[in-house]
């Protein structure tokens, strides 16, 4: 009896357990099979913004505390300006305070505490403090009032068309008392724009992964009330749900939100962006994330297309206008890394766009064209946005300089070229006759 009642444990234990665990080499599987319970979900190629998986992605729900993304983007965006410093000193304002005092996370900030921006930001991007979020959004504009303004304006540059700010920390405006904001409408973001922020975080301020994949720091160490702050997404490594290349970037919830989550996570050289909207507990919206993860890196990977300083076959050179050569070789600039199917490598076949009229002279190195790829798989892929989509692609440039033709080159080579056009019309006449 008592083998049984063991063998009973150890089975419950591991349906309880294997969920989280991440063995992607047990199985795998099609996005048919694929079930993500929540009520929007994305995931997405970091690299290209190429679409693996969506559910109802533009519908506008209330993000809470994703929302921290944007005052994490305009905060590094002034520190790469030179507009404020990374020890660049706080003072905590009266609302600042007033939030340290009300619901959801928060460090305590007291009125006229003094802080660093880069204490700050941890805090903001590791425990998700609202006060500390209030006090750099009023650093940095003079108030959140103004600072809402930026971030909408800010989305809008992004082309997140179903996102509305009201704060800048995602806590419910209708609850800040005396500091809800002016504005009316609702605080929103859809899945789709929310990997759109985390696209422009990953790819303009990399170093946003310093602060989003520490596991917990020490905030006031070693002064008076000193606090221990874990990071609330628990999938990072050491966490209660780890998994394996997580590094970000925002979880959040509230009543109206449900628990989100915008994850990232990158291995071999595969680097995907998942959003999970409105699931029903904390526990839920990583299970979720871990789903849509073990699906993409289970079922992509990342190959060089075209490598840097190739000739692209039965392109090898670009006809030149005015040039003491005709032609000039090409190759591309960079590497063209692409998301990919596993085993669908034979279905992308390069497309090479060269401008209508390529005229010297030409320096080596110059952008004559650019080459994408065409893909004839059955999957239909759709990109976050018409800008990424025309973006995937690599330059193609020349090989080595092409200089201007002098006026008598020019001048004999028409009638040279005159002369051949003749005498190809006569022998494809004296073809036709006979």
């Amino acid at each position: 009896m008592k083998n049984v009642i063991k063998v009973f444990l150890i089975t419950i234990s591991f349906s309880v357990i294997l969920p989280f665990l991440g063995l992607n080499q047990w199985k795998t599987f099609a996005e048919s099979d694929l079930k993500v319970d929540a009520k929007s979900a994305i995931l997405v190629d970091a690299l290209s913004g190429k679409i693996i998986y969506s559910k109802d992605i533009d519908i506008p729900l209330p993000p809470a505390s994703m929302t921290k993304m944007m005052t994490e983007y305009l905060l590094l965006e002034a520190i790469s300006s030179g507009k404020i410093a990374w020890d660049d000193i706080v003072t905590a304002s009266k609302y600042a305070h007033w939030m340290g005092t009300h619901g959801g996370s928060r460090v305590y900030l007291a009125e006229g505490e003094k802080r660093t921006v880069e204490e700050l930001m941890y805090a903001m991007a590791v425990y998700s403090a609202n006060d500390a979020t209030v006090a750099l959004a009023e650093y940095l504009a003079g108030s959140e009032s103004t600072f809402v303004e930026k971030m909408n304006q800010k989305a809008k540059e992004f082309g997140m068309t179903q996102t509305y700010f009201l704060t800048s920390t995602g806590y419910p405006a209708n609850q800040l008392e005396e500091y809800s904001p002016a504005i009316t409408g609702d605080h929103v973001m859809s899945a789709r724009d929310s990997a759109i922020l985390a696209l422009h975080l990953l790819k303009d301020y990399p170093e946003i992964l310093t602060y989003t994949s520490t596991p917990r720091i020490k905030f006031r160490e070693e002064q008076a009330k000193p606090m221990d702050l874990p990071n609330w997404n628990w999938m990072l490594p050491g966490l209660v749900y780890e998994y394996e290349g997580v590094d970000g970037l925002k979880t959040g919830s509230t009543k109206a939100a449900g628990y989100n989550f915008t994850a990232t996570a990158e291995r071999n050289g595969v680097r995907f962006i998942s959003v999970i909207f409105g699931t029903t507990s904390e526990e839920e919206r990583f299970a979720q994330t871990r789903k849509l993860l073990d699906y993409g890196f289970v079922n992509y990977e990342t190959i060089n297309f075209l490598n840097a300083k190739e000739e692209v076959p039965g392109n090898e050179v670009i006809q030149v206008e005015k040039g003491k050569e005709r032609e000039v070789p090409v190759i591309t600039k960079n590497n063209f890394p692409i998301l990919i199917k596993k085993g669908e490598q034979n279905l992308y076949t390069p497309i090479v766009m060269i401008d209508e009229s390529i005229n010297a002279p030409i320096g080596a190195g110059d952008i004559l064209g650019y080459v994408t790829y065409e893909y004839e798989g059955a999957n239909q892929y759709g990109y976050l946005s018409e800008e990424l989509q025309n973006s995937d692609h690599v330059a193609l440039i020349a090989k080595e300089g092409v200089e201007k033709a002098g006026v008598f080159r020019l001048f004999f080579r028409k009638i040279i070229d005159l002369i051949s056009g003749i005498f190809i019309g006569i022998v494809e006449g004296i073809k036709g006759v006979f």
